[in-house]
């Protein structure tokens, strides 16, 4: 795998943590924001090929 899609799964796992931390301290604007976030990079991911949900095994 080449260092893009490292990137790129290494942003979707931090934002990832970034809404469950959110969530976890009730925080509605902080999970909106890196919802938003989580989205855009899993979008990026998806148009590049790169296969997101191997990732999370």
């Amino acid at each position: 795998m080449g260092e893009f899609a490292e990137a790129l799964l290494a942003r979707v796992r931090e934002a990832r943590a970034g809404v469950a931390a959110a969530v976890e301290a009730g925080d509605a604007y902080a999970a909106s924001v890196a919802q938003s976030d989580l989205d855009d990079v899993v979008w990026l991911a998806r148009r590049q090929g790169i296969d997101i949900e191997a990732d999370e095994e």
